[in-house]
């Protein structure tokens, strides 16, 4: 076929996904690869969720179930927004999804109509602008200064709204930056929010047990009640539970938008698999403390990379709260040429020949809407974490 639509040509690829893949051939041609480009667990998924998949395979639960989940599914949820946030939503407020993307897409384009404006504040999730653009909506970028933790401020935000707003979407904790919202950091963006009942909140949570350093996670409809009904809450398996290819994510919303999307679900996709449902159940209701080794491991590989980074000239970065991603700044080493003869003249640049040269491939800071900076996955062990940055040091010490 030589014709392909429009709404395609208008996208781009994700640029992580993309650099994820290169890494993998080169890997598979013999090449010695690390593999700091993917935001992907190393764990194994828990036990809990391994045995209930095996177990509804075995009983026959291979058929297809309600488009928006299982009872039992819908039911885990809502037990475990309650648990975390107290917040209390019904059967009909609550929809699985083949991954949290889906999630995301499916709220786009059920509510979007052409022209209207979507808030993102960059850096951002490489995902959402070209999400957005696919249904139709102008995706109005909000630059957040390192200066603030890279945290959307209250002020940036009022200044973005006009009468086309339709959504804000908050990622917290962040990808790529790892910057994530107290309480009190989101008062004051809900008080913007109040003002304007025509703006939506999709709040992008996947991320939120993985926090350090007692960082205590809020998420909006828990801060400010009042913002409930027009705040979609969207959440996953993939990173808490390391399930990322099984393939479940979830959403919490109003019943009209909740509604709306199960019609474009049942339309495109249908039910999410009922085996990743069974298996999404044992790990949504398993002991939060079993996460904890997981999570001081995270802790630790992060500060293990920062403490790296920090000795080599011409990259500064700061600890992030949340999530398994750092974001340094390279503006120090832009202009200069790599041994093999690369121009770093931008974070892209940058990328490429530290994975050409040294075989580290990560993920340039353009990809998230924010030129200067390179993205780091530290979910990998320490040796391979080790390694990667001894190369990433000898790549940066021999620019001139």
């Amino acid at each position: 076929m030589d014709h392909i639509a429009q709404r395609v040509s208008r996208i781009n690829i994700s640029q992580s996904v993309a650099i994820a893949e290169l890494a993998r051939r080169l890997k598979a041609e013999g090449r010695d690869i690390i593999n700091l480009s993917i935001g992907e667990p190393d764990f194994d998924t828990p036990e809990p969720a391994r045995l209930a998949a095996i177990q509804a395979i075995e009983s026959g639960q291979t058929r297809y179930t309600n488009v928006a989940g299982t009872p039992a599914l819908r039911q885990a949820i809502i037990e475990r927004f309650q648990k975390d946030y107290g917040i209390t939503y019904r059967q009909d407020e609550i929809i699985a999804c083949a991954g949290g993307k889906q999630a995301i897409f499916n709220a786009m384009f059920a509510s979007l109509d052409p022209g209207d404006e979507v808030i993102i504040p960059t850096p951002c999730w490489v995902s959402y602008p070209d999400i957005v653009t696919l249904a139709e909506g102008r995706p109005v970028f909000v630059p957040c200064s390192p200066a603030h933790d890279f945290l959307l401020q209250a002020e940036e935000l009022e200044r973005s709204i006009t009468p086309a707003t339709r959504w804000l979407i908050l990622n917290n904790p962040c990808n790529p930056t790892g910057a994530a919202y107290s309480a009190q950091d989101l008062k004051p963006l809900c008080e913007v929010l109040l003002r304007h009942p025509q703006v939506w909140v999709l709040t992008d949570d996947i991320y939120d047990k993985l926090v350090f350093d007692g960082f205590e996670f809020s998420t909006i409809a828990q801060v400010e009640p009042c913002l409930k009904e027009r705040t979609l809450t969207v959440n996953g398996c993939s990173k808490t539970y390391a399930m990322t290819g099984w393939r479940l994510g979830y959403a919490a919303g109003p019943r009209a938008l909740i509604q709306a999307m199960d019609k474009l679900q049942g339309q495109s996709t249908s039910n999410p698999s009922s085996i990743s449902q069974a298996a999404a159940v044992a790990a949504l209701r398993s002991d939060d403390a079993a996460l904890q080794p997981l999570i001081q491991t995270y802790q630790h590989r992060r500060d293990l990379v920062i403490e790296g980074l920090s000795r080599i000239p011409g990259i500064s970065c700061t600890a992030p709260r949340g999530a398994f991603y750092v974001f340094p700044n390279i503006r120090g080493l832009l202009g200069k040429s790599s041994r093999g003869g690369a121009r770093l003249q931008s974070d892209l640049d940058f990328v490429n020949a530290l994975l050409q040269e040294q075989g580290v491939a990560t993920v340039h800071g353009d990809a998230y809407m924010c030129p200067d900076h390179f993205r780091i996955s530290y979910a990998l062990d320490d040796s391979s974490l080790n390694k990667a940055l001894e190369r990433i040091r000898d790549f940066c010490a021999g620019l001139s």
